[in-house]
């Protein structure tokens, strides 16, 4: 192992150490013993690096930005090692058609074994005329590609659940990738996910052969299987009942919970307080900005307006606060909705577990 680590990182100046630090953040982040380093080692080290096609449609760019841009250790540089990044329209040499060429040799000599990446919204109305690459518009785009695809990712909340595209009135019909296919899809959430979430993703289908366990949302457990507010460093302010008032007041100098000031914190699932971006320790709540929800579905119409409080959460020493208006309404639906899928999938594991432990 030692020596494949040596010699990737000669051919790829990512360090022995960082590339070692990614794989046991990975295996930190998917809930595996440090045991298991050594398998996703031998994996991201693999000669045979899965080709994959990455797509781009109604979006920001933001979660490829989010990719490469990170850093202590060069993630970007391990997944893009790991990889074999065939066609990604915002960093591959080639373009027009050139381009296109890429693509359609990728598609057709990798057919069943490429794994296809969506980074965006697939706008729906007027037969997806409001994106189109390459003369083509996303909506063909994705329906030629995605079938012939081992795997299909969508990566960030665009592509999974049609993000700010999709915010009333939404008039383009955009729509996640998932819904576009009819078909459930690796959805990897967030506005940008943290790219721990791909790297795991990525690694466990490397190394297991299989893809990982999903939410009824079609989102990796390992990464968006707890609310952040469960893990979240204000969380004991919170338990207490010490309350930021208005952002700027005492009690946000002191690092009080950010729930009175819009935190969507106790509706949103994701790994954000345990697996901070960029490896610095720091996620928007570290700094004093309430979470916004951005890895759950319709968040810009169900979690706005983002500086107004959840209603009907029970807080310490208040009761419940009880202003409910209909966006809060809407929210704590898709709150119970999600609390419940994800109790069903622990009762599962549970007895699953109970049974096999009864047939030893």
């Amino acid at each position: 192992m030692s020596r494949k680590v040596h010699e990737k990182e000669l051919r790829t100046g990512v360090s022995r150490r960082s590339f070692l630090k990614g794989c046991a953040i990975a295996a930190a982040a998917l809930g595996l013993s440090d045991d298991i380093v050594p398998k996703l080692v031998e994996a991201a080290t693999s000669p045979k690096r899965p080709p994959v096609v990455w797509l781009h449609f109604q979006e920001c760019t933001g979660c490829t930005e989010a990719l490469l841009r990170s850093s202590h250790p060069d993630i970007g540089s391990l997944i893009l090692d790991i990889i074999s990044l065939d066609y990604h329209e915002t960093i591959m040499a080639a373009a027009g058609n050139q381009a296109e060429e890429i693509l359609e040799g990728t598609i057709e000599k990798y057919s069943g074994k490429f794994i296809c990446v969506a980074e965006g919204a697939i706008p729906t109305k007027d037969n997806g005329i409001y994106c189109k690459v390459g003369g083509r518009t996303a909506l063909e785009t994705i329906k030629k590609v995605a079938p012939k695809a081992a795997a299909v990712i969508a990566i960030g909340t665009c592509a999974s659940f049609g993000g700010v595209q999709a915010a009333s009135p939404n008039p383009t019909g955009a729509k996640g990738v998932g819904d576009v296919l009819g078909k459930k899809v690796i959805n990897i959430p967030g506005c940008p996910p943290n790219p721990i979430a791909f790297l795991g993703t990525v690694l466990h289908l490397l190394t297991f052969k299989r893809l990982p366990e999903v939410d009824g949302l079609g989102r990796p457990l390992f990464a968006y299987g707890r609310r952040n507010h469960d893990q979240c460093e204000r969380r004991a302010h919170f338990d207490e009942g010490r309350f930021v008032e208005q952002f700027g007041d005492e009690n946000h100098k002191k690092g009080y919970c950010l729930y009175k000031v819009g935190c969507k914190g106790p509706v949103t699932f994701a790994n954000c307080p345990a697996v901070r971006f960029n490896d610095v320790s720091t996620w928007p709540v570290a700094v004093g900005h309430g979470c916004i929800g951005c890895t759950e579905p319709n968040f810009w119409d169900t979690c706005s307006p983002f500086y107004k409080h959840l209603p009907g959460v029970r807080i310490p020493g208040s009761g419940i606060v009880t202003d409910a208006e209909t966006i809060g309404e809407k929210i704590l639906g898709i709150s119970v909705i999600a609390a419940g899928v994800h109790a069903a999938v622990g009762m599962g594991k549970h007895l699953l577990k109970s049974g096999q432990d009864k047939s030893k």
